[in-house]
């Protein structure tokens, strides 16, 4: 066994991945303060063919080194637009036909390993705020939300591995991967 080199790993140009045919998912982040973890969320949509991400409210926007730092150059493959609220970025969301779905704990979640994604259909993926998570009004326009279980003293993850495990999770079952 040997560890493969990037040329081997043979993956798309910034041009091959513009013109490849995207996932049915866009991400939504909420309010995000971290730029790290809008680097990280950018780094994720290019590794799983995300449509489109959208940085609503006080969600960092590149150009910036610390989104970059994370990124790893990402912000030039993936294609994003940035929205002053992210009930905006839902409504308009909705009207291509998405269902939003938001990662949040509340008293009626569905568990994301019980959740079935449809191959079909289209998924607005939404994470919230380090610290508030995602917005009540946000909660109030979404689909359905999904939370991740979780067995320690901890009341949640950081978004970015929220939003691998939530991304892997959706793929898999749209037999995307």
């Amino acid at each position: 066994m040997k560890k493969l080199s990037m040329e081997e790993l043979n993956r798309l140009s910034i041009e091959e991945f513009k013109e490849v045919k995207k996932s049915p998912l866009v991400i939504v982040l909420d309010n995000i303060r971290s730029l790290n973890n809008v680097g990280s969320a950018f780094r994720t949509s290019d590794a799983f063919l995300i449509e489109k991400l959208y940085l609503c409210g006080i969600t960092g926007r590149p150009p910036h080194r610390d989104i970059e730092k994370t990124a790893l150059g990402a912000t030039a493959s993936v294609d994003w637009q940035y929205f002053p609220s992210t009930n905006e970025a839902l409504e308009v969301l909705k009207s291509e036909g998405y269902e939003i779905c938001s990662f949040e704990q509340v008293d009626k979640s569905v568990k994301l390993h019980e959740f079935r994604a449809v191959p079909s259909k289209k998924y607005a993926l939404v994470f919230g705020n380090e610290v508030f998570g995602v917005e009540e009004e946000v909660i109030a326009s979404s689909d359905h939300i999904l939370e991740i279980p979780q067995l320690g003293t901890k009341h949640s993850l950081n978004i970015s591995v929220t939003l691998g495990i939530g991304v892997w999770d959706f793929m898999s079952k749209m037999e995307l991967l």
